[in-house]
C-alpha cells in the first residue's frame, strides 16, 4: 500500500512532525510505501474559485502556477493520504487549509466535468493540540469527514496528541504508542 502524508505544520521539527515520525516508521516497518510532503517547503496558492477546474475532465485543472500540481499527481498515486497537522484556533494551518480548499479541483461536480478524481482512496489525520482531544479536533474531522463523502473517499479515522506544556515532554510513550498503532 502506497501512503501520502502531507505534513501541515509551518515547523519542519515540531509537535506534529514527532507525532508522525513513529507512525511513519511504523508504517516502513509493516513495507508500506510512503511518500512524505511538508507543506511549509512548497508554494501552494489559495484557491481563486474561478471555476475552471470543474469544466476540465479526467485531469486537476487548475490554472494557479504553484507546487500543488506536483502534490496532486502524489495523491492520485497514493493509496492513502495522511493529513498531519498541529490544530490552531479550532482547525488546521492555513498550509493545510489552502491545500484542502484546493481539493476543488479533484472533484468534478460545479461544471460540465463530472466525478472525483480521487475516488476510492483512504484518508486519515495526525493532529496536535492544547485542548483535549475532542473539543480540539472536532471542528476539522467533521469538515474532513464531509469531504471525504463528498469526494467518494474512505476515512479511516484520526490519531492526535495534546501537548500538555513545558513541564512534561511532548511525545509520550502512549502518544507514541497510539501512533504506531494507528498506522
Amino acid at each position: 500500500m502506497k501512503f501520502l502524508i502531507i505534513m501541515g505544520s509551518p515547523k519542519k521539527n515540531g509537535n506534529t512532525a514527532a507525532l508522525v515520525r513513529p507512525f511513519m516508521e511504523r508504517l516502513l516497518q509493516l513495507r508500506a510505501e510512503v511518500d512524505y510532503v511538508t507543506l511549509a517547503d512548497l508554494r501552494i496558492e489559495h484557491c481563486k474559485g474561478c471555476g475552471h477546474c470543474q469544466n476540465v475532465q479526467d485531469a486537476y485543472g487548475c490554472l494557479i502556477d504553484d507546487d500543488m500540481e506536483a502534490v496532486v499527481d502524489k495523491i492520485r498515486s497514493a493509496d492513502c493520504l495522511v493529513l498531519a497537522t498541529p490544530i490552531y484556533s479550532w482547525h488546521c494551518t492555513s498550509q493545510m487549509k489552502a491545500l484542502m480548499d484546493r481539493h476543488y479541483g479533484l472533484n468534478k461536480y460545479y461544471g460540465s466535468a463530472t466525478g472525483s478524481l480521487w475516488a476510492g482512496k483512504s484518508l486519515a489525520l495526525i493532529t496536535t493540540h492544547g485542548y483535549g482531544a475532542a473539543y480540539a479536533n472536532s471542528p476539522l474531522e467533521d469538515g474532513t469527514k464531509r469531504l471525504c463523502k463528498h469526494s467518494k473517499l474512505r476515512y479511516l479515522g484520526l490519531c492526535s496528541a495534546r501537548d500538555l506544556g513545558d513541564s512534561q515532554g511532548f511525545l509520550t510513550p502512549e502518544a507514541e504508542a497510539d501512533a504506531c498503532a494507528f498506522a
